[in-house]
């Protein structure tokens, strides 16, 4: 019986593990590629998130309109940033609004159809014939390339014009040539605006695309500067920041020395400099004038040839450009440490501020004779539900006033006016 239990039974030898192939790591769901050991460049991406929360605070829930024009628009690399740089505002719940022009477009679409282009003191000669073509340069291809660029990036973005909803209405303007008017046809200042058509798009979560033609009071439709169109634009949204995105790095007190870049001015100091700059910049400063006197918070001119030159103007505190703030009330003069005692780059009180304060001398541009600032009241904001005309107001501002200059082509400007 022994024997019969042995013959049945085979013994395994004992073995020892520790001396054979480690058994396989076990394994719980997938694992990713582990990054590089690098504390310093945390801290660095960590820096950069949490130095961009304060910001994205203040501009949550608010309206940035931007001026989308330059070389911003002709560059892959800076088209495509700038497409990336609205779905990101969006996404982190910030309202932007962009304004267009397409000067150099309409430009290249009247040479194909033979139309001399003629300019008088910086702006377009738009005659009956050559608004068809700006229209339809503006409306039906430069628009509609930028809602396609912005929704291939994942944005919602639609497009729409100043004839739409009668969002602008238009009278017509005139250039100013060695201080005297010239007339340039069918080419007007924004005078009225009514929000309502961008309003109702943010309100569904779109990104509303805005090209600058606009009708006069008769339905005559008129050529518009962009500028001038998003300051009066920002000034009826209540928009916290207006952003004009230029070829050039901002406003230079004394050009061609780069070292005068103006990093901050007020309204005031603007308003006396505004005649004497080369003539390139007298519609950008002038629109930022007109939105921060009309009650924006902050408007800056920023290079649009540096790729998201936009997002590093908004989320640092060091920012770029040129920024324009109200001025504080001599009468009344801000307490210490308030945002009109001490103001930083950002236009956020401080310490001691960040940025540096230059003072803007006249540039080497036109004299004051080849400029006429001419003083015009801003646009009328109709109340969407009347449809009255009324002065927009603040409880912290007084009522709508100031002025649009028009440049003179008295001499070669450092950065061309934007016309369409």
């Amino acid at each position: 019986m022994t024997q019969q239990l042995t013959e049945n039974f085979v013994v395994t030898p004992r073995v020892d593990r520790t001396l054979s192939t480690p058994r396989p790591r076990r394994r719980i769901g997938t694992t990713r590629v582990m990054r590089t050991y690098d504390p310093e460049g945390d801290r660095q991406k960590v820096a950069v998130l949490t130095g961009a929360l304060p910001w994205l605070k203040e501009f949550h829930g608010n309206v940035v309109v931007i001026k989308y024009g330059g070389h911003a628009m002709v560059d892959e690399e800076c088209r495509r940033a700038f497409a990336e740089d609205m779905v990101f505002l969006r996404t982190c719940g910030i309202l932007p609004v962009v304004v267009h022009g397409g000067g150099p477009q309409v430009s290249a679409m009247l040479d194909r159809l033979g139309v001399a282009s003629e300019f008088r003191g910086g702006l377009r000669v738009t005659t009956e014939e050559t608004i068809e073509v700006v229209r339809m340069v503006l409306v039906g291809q430069v628009g509609p390339e930028v809602v396609g660029l912005i929704n291939e990036h994942g944005g919602r973005a639609v497009g729409l014009s100043g004839e739409d909803g009668g969002l602008f209405t238009a009278a017509r303007t005139h250039a100013v040539v060695q201080g005297r008017p010239v007339d340039v046809g069918l080419v007007g200042d924004v005078v009225a605006v009514d929000p309502t058509p961008v309003t109702t798009l943010l309100e569904a979560g779109h990104i509303p695309v805005v090209s600058t033609v606009g009708p006069d009071a008769s339905g005559r439709v008129h050529n518009l500067n962009a500028d001038t169109a998003a300051a009066a634009l920002a000034v009826a949204l209540g928009a916290v920041k207006l952003v004009v995105l230029t070829d050039v790095e901002g406003l230079y007190a004394d050009w061609p020395d780069r070292e005068s870049l103006v990093q901050k001015i007020d309204t005031r100091e603007l308003a006396g400099v505004l005649p004497t700059l080369d003539s390139g910049m007298v519609p950008k400063m002038a629109a930022c004038l007109r939105a921060v006197e009309g009650g924006v918070k902050r408007a800056t001119v920023v290079d649009g040839r540096t790729p998201h030159a936009l997002l590093l103007e908004m989320f640092t505190s060091e920012g770029t450009g040129t920024m324009v703030l109200p001025a504080v009330d001599d009468a009344n003069p801000a307490p210490a440490g308030s945002a009109g005692a001490t103001v930083s780059r950002t236009g956020e009180p401080s310490g001691t501020g960040t940025g540096r304060t230059a003072t803007p001398q006249p540039s080497r541009g036109p004299t004051d004779a080849q400029f006429d600032a001419v003083p015009t009241a801003l646009p009328t904001v109709l109340d969407p539900a009347t449809g009255t005309a009324g002065a927009r107001t603040d409880s912290n501002r007084r009522p709508l006033s100031g002025r649009a200059p028009v440049a003179d082509s008295g001499s070669l400007p450092t950065d061309r006016q934007e016309v369409n």
